[in-house]
């Protein structure tokens, strides 16, 4: 019966994530601690398992509309699997109660990210390192047309990923959020490269993370199953939606929701 249960609720999940673009974990985690008083150890390996499963699929398709900036991905992965396999390594000695703060005061942040407004700042010119790598790239516009870009400020975005990677690993989210906000904001990616980009790079991330949980013993089959068919087919389901529904309504809608659970993950690390 709770198989059942967590796999209608995973749905939900990951259609609300794929509609905001912001993943299942986010939701998953949250909702599996507060309502099913499930160890948060256990939902966040349960997450992670769903992350890798829904970023393959969709990492596919970018890659075969050309969005993806694959050698740049592969680049910043350096960082983020060495950060999640330094935030698995701390997750043994960090209290639970500091992972539900944490996880709050994160969903807080996704919320504020959720408000702002993106436009896009394409950088002038290359970093040395994006010249001595060739990070550059184009992708194609509606219009068939092609639209080059540059990669600036490497270390800093590389730096920013190692973070993604340790909340990663520590919260059970794939740190889109972040990844795509360093894209945007330090290395000057257009939204567009940097949202695939972001994609690809969370399924790497989580896989890593998920590995080390797989070996401590953290993944519970009963629980990481339901979880994880029940995202994929709530993301394929909110993929479909997202393309008739108002998008402006329900990001404002979720932000209530987002600072409403927040709140409750901080209570819950105070109790």
């Amino acid at each position: 019966m709770l198989e059942i249960l967590l796999l209608f609720t995973a749905v939900a999940a990951g259609f609300l994530g794929a509609l905001l673009g912001l993943g299942g974990g986010i939701i998953i985690v949250p909702v599996l601690t507060l309502f099913y008083h499930v160890n948060i150890r256990y939902a966040i390996a349960a997450s992670l398992i769903s992350i890798v499963a829904t970023s393959s699929g969709a990492a596919a398709s970018y890659l075969k509309d050309s969005l993806t900036n694959l050698r740049l991905a592969v680049f910043l992965e350096i960082g983020t699997v060495a950060g999640a396999i330094v935030g698995f390594l701390i997750s043994s000695y960090i209290q639970t109660k500091f992972l539900f703060f944490l996880f709050g005061f994160f969903l807080l942040f996704s919320a504020l990210m959720m408000l702002r407004r993106r436009e896009e700042y394409l950088g002038a010119k290359n970093h040395p390192w994006a010249e001595s790598l060739k990070l550059d790239g184009a992708y194609p516009e509606s219009n068939e047309r092609w639209v080059e870009y540059k990669v600036q400020q490497v270390p800093l975005g590389l730096f920013a990923m190692f973070g993604a990677g340790v909340l990663s690993a520590l919260l059970g989210i794939g740190s889109g959020i972040f990844k795509v906000l360093a894209m945007d904001e330090a290395m000057k990616l257009p939204i567009k490269v940097s949202s695939a980009t972001s994609n690809f790079m969370i399924g790497v991330t989580a896989a890593a993370s998920a590995g080390a949980y797989l070996l401590r013993g953290d993944i519970q089959p009963q629980i990481a199953a339901p979880v994880a068919v029940g995202i994929i087919l709530g993301s394929f389901l909110g993929a479909k939606a997202m393309v008739r529904m108002p998008a402006k309504r329900i990001r404002q809608i979720f932000v209530v929701v987002l600072v409403v659970v927040s709140l409750q993950m901080i209570v819950k690390g105070l109790s």
